[in-house]
């Protein structure tokens, strides 16, 4: 059984400052450190569930060269294999040859939710809303969607329990989840020790990986509309005149395709 773990930070257990996330700022080692013990736990629960190969793909956007590279290297569960990438969504491979599980792990709710930790979508200033299809989504719909191109299930959501109820409500009820913190604001939270989230993440990726018949498989709807509402005219100058984007409005764009992932890498990509 193949398991990909896609993670990001600001859904860890111990992190809700933009300072523990961003690459260079003071507190982005200890960042590093909860991430990547959180991600073992991950790994472990994933083995213990009957995953014969675990590959873990950083999905956090710290800036600069940490950007998608955030892990620890040596302080990972020696039996996983991990993914650096240039871009995010840039690494497809084990989707595109098979893949029986994701896991989404260290996840944040959609740009404004209210009492989200860190809550963003895409990039925490430029992107006001996303929209599949006409439903809002945050980055747990990107990753789900593109799990969802290969006919690959979400098996478990991770993070706080506002992306834990974003994430039900988008993928039904039958999604697992695991809430490390409770959400008091976007840079306060009530966090689970460390250690305990640990746990009951091993457990919940357990749970999970053994159970997948009713794990949800994602997909925004075909054809498929991406429309994302930025914050500035200015933001939107650099799609006016991307083949397969349209400005619909001052601060709005669009990208429409046959399938989700030919709309969404017009857009991103």
């Amino acid at each position: 059984m193949k398991v990909l773990i896609i993670s990001d930070m600001e859904g860890v257990a111990g992190i809700c400052r933009w300072n523990q996330v961003n690459a260079g700022a003071d507190g982005y080692e200890e960042g590093r450190r909860l991430y990547t013990e959180e991600l073992n736990a991950a790994v472990r629960g994933a083995f213990e569930g009957g995953a014969s190969e675990v590959v873990v793909m950083d999905c956090h956007g710290a800036g600069g060269d940490r950007s998608f590279n955030s892990l620890i290297p040596d302080a990972l569960d020696e039996r996983c294999e991990f993914v650096v990438q240039h871009e995010w969504t840039g690494y497809t491979e084990l989707l595109e040859t098979g893949c029986d599980a994701a896991l989404l792990v260290g996840q944040h709710a959609r740009a404004g939710a209210e009492r989200g930790v860190l809550s963003h979508t895409v990039s925490s200033t430029r992107w006001h809303e996303l929209r599949f299809n006409g439903v809002a989504v945050g980055e747990v719909g990107i990753n789900a969607a593109l799990c969802g191109t290969w006919g690959c299930p979400v098996a478990l959501v991770s993070g706080d329990d506002v992306v834990c109820a974003e994430a039900a409500e988008l993928l039904g009820p039958a999604l697992r989840t695991v809430t490390v913190k409770q959400g008091l604001g976007r840079f306060s939270a009530r966090h689970v020790a460390p250690a305990r989230a640990r746990g009951m993440l091993e457990t919940g990726v357990m749970q999970a990986v053994s159970r997948l018949r009713d794990a949800p498989v994602y997909d925004p709807g075909a054809p498929c509309t991406i429309t994302v509402e930025l914050a500035t005219p200015d933001d939107a100058d650099v799609y006016r005149h991307r083949e397969g984007v349209t400005l619909t409005g001052p601060r709005t764009v669009e990208s429409q395709a046959p399938r989700w992932w030919d709309a969404w890498r017009r857009l991103y990509l």
